[in-house]
């Protein structure tokens, strides 16, 4: 499917996700990449033959937590250190 120089990624290598974006509906939350798969904004893939790849991303929790590291210097909400 890709007509790129230098090839993309197929549908199922690894790094998929490498491949050009050919069509985006950023308001939708969507992608095609060139190698037919359908990328969302949440991680979550439709690869060409109908195989859903659930989100990959971490729980928002974990995400919060992991950014909270101790000894790093807190900040108030004017960016000002306490």
């Amino acid at each position: 499917m890709c007509q790129h120089r230098t090839q993309c990624p197929s549908a199922l290598a690894h790094d998929r996700e490498a491949a050009r974006v050919v069509f985006s509906h950023p308001e939708q939350g969507w992608s095609l990449l060139c190698n037919g798969v359908v990328i969302f904004e949440d991680t979550g893939e439709l690869l060409p033959d109908g195989t859903v790849v659930p989100p990959q991303r971490p729980p928002a929790d974990r995400l919060a937590s992991a950014s909270q590291w101790e000894g790093a210097p807190q900040r108030t909400a004017s960016g000002a250190r306490p």
